[in-house]
């Protein structure tokens, strides 16, 4: 009788009901909490909105305030010691396996809350159940499923809810999303994208892309990428209960503009992951020739990764060897350099506009008048960038 409930099913049964509930949970966090409230990407009706407000108070007992605060600060502070999570600077086990501990501790702090939690729901229903009250909807969500699985499948299928949330969204995501993985583009961060494929975590896996595009609604951006969680606001926008308001920008090229002017800045800007993109397999295949040329270049293997990333972030140990390697390749060395000068354009915001546009004229010059093919032919594509 210990396993009575309203439902009688196998255990394959079980199991499949279990992952049913708790995508749920991950749809609730991926649409409500990250896109709509941390991000603003989207907007929601209030039907579906109110649907995943509850679900989360009964599956998580987050409070979406403080989740929305800790993220913001997340990206704010991404991998410095102000940082509520990152593995980074705390190491990838505790991130893992002690994330949601992480949140809670940052949830105490005020100023977090204060500072970051601006535009949250302050309706009658948060402020007199969903903050004050949040532990009740997982003691009540235990009582349900204990009524309709039976108790030892009940007490299980809660559990497995109630560490989901804590495990993949702030364990994994958290965790893995920024010590292991592939990037398409050179945030300034360590995001990664775990998988091309977000499915099983909503679309989350491509954490990688979230850091370049933070307010994005849609996190998939390349072809072979999939994004479940925008699968469903699609489905959601079509029938009225959501509006997409910002995705990342698609690429356009037009002809090669005679001079570098404002318009061309500000297409750099908008594009400036993809021309990074493009300018770190532009240095990799520099890098492959230069290690063919030389005799000893054997000696060099193993710097690739770190030919796109700043300097201060190389290791000492490499850094002394891949500065023996730039002092023996002059091409190799001007196209390293010059991506540092490229990339500080949309870093420096005291400059004025006049001085980025001459800086860029500039860089332009350089590049097409240095005889390395790889910055020519940079140089004439980000001339061609054309934002709609």
């Amino acid at each position: 009788m210990l396993t009575a409930g309203v439902f009688d099913w196998p255990w394959w049964g079980y199991v499949l009901v279990t992952l049913c509930l708790t995508h749920v949970s991950i749809a609730a966090v991926t649409i409500f909490l990250h896109r709509h409230q941390a991000h603003r990407a989207l907007d929601l009706a209030p039907l579906p909105s109110h649907f995943f407000r509850f679900w989360l108070w009964l599956t998580t007992g987050m409070v979406t305030r403080e989740w929305a605060a800790i993220h913001r600060k997340h990206h704010a502070k991404c991998e410095t010691v102000e940082d509520p999570h990152s593995p980074q600077i705390l190491g990838l086990p505790r991130v893992l396996f002690a994330g949601v501990f992480l949140y809670v501790k940052e949830a105490h702090n005020p100023d977090t809350i204060s500072r970051y939690g601006h535009g949250t729901p302050d309706d009658w229903i948060e402020r007199h159940l969903y903050t004050p009250l949040h532990k009740l909807g997982v003691a009540l969500m235990l009582a349900i499923d204990v009524a309709l699985f039976g108790v030892v499948p009940g007490a299980i299928i809660w559990a497995v809810q109630v560490a989901w949330i804590p495990f993949w969204a702030a364990g994994v995501i958290n965790g893995v999303g920024h010590f292991w993985g592939y990037r398409n583009y050179s945030c300034a961060d360590a995001s990664t994208n775990i998988s091309p494929w977000g499915i099983f975590i909503g679309g989350e896996e491509l954490h990688n892309n979230h850091h370049a595009y933070a307010t994005s609604a849609k996190l998939s951006n390349q072809w072979y990428e999939v994004d479940i969680g925008w699968l469903y606001i699609r489905i959601l926008e079509v029938l009225g209960l959501a509006r997409v308001k910002k995705v990342a920008p698609r690429l356009r090229l037009g002809v090669v503009r005679p001079e570098v002017d404002s318009a061309t800045l500000q297409a750099v800007i908008t594009y400036r992951y993809d021309l990074l993109a493009r300018y770190g397999r532009s240095l990799k295949a520099m890098y492959r020739d230069e290690l063919a040329r030389l005799a000893d270049g054997a000696q060099f293997k193993g710097l690739k990764c770190y030919l796109t990333m700043d300097a201060a972030a190389v290791p000492q140990e490499l850094r002394t060897k891949l500065d023996a390697l730039l002092a023996r390749s002059g091409a190799l060395a001007t196209a390293y350099r010059m991506r540092s000068e490229l990339s500080a354009l949309w870093e420096r915001s005291n400059a004025s506009g006049e001085q980025l546009v001459k800086d860029l004229q500039d860089w332009c010059q350089r590049a097409e008048a240095s005889g390395i093919r790889q910055l020519e032919e940079l140089s004439l594509r980000l001339r061609r960038y054309v934002v709609a």
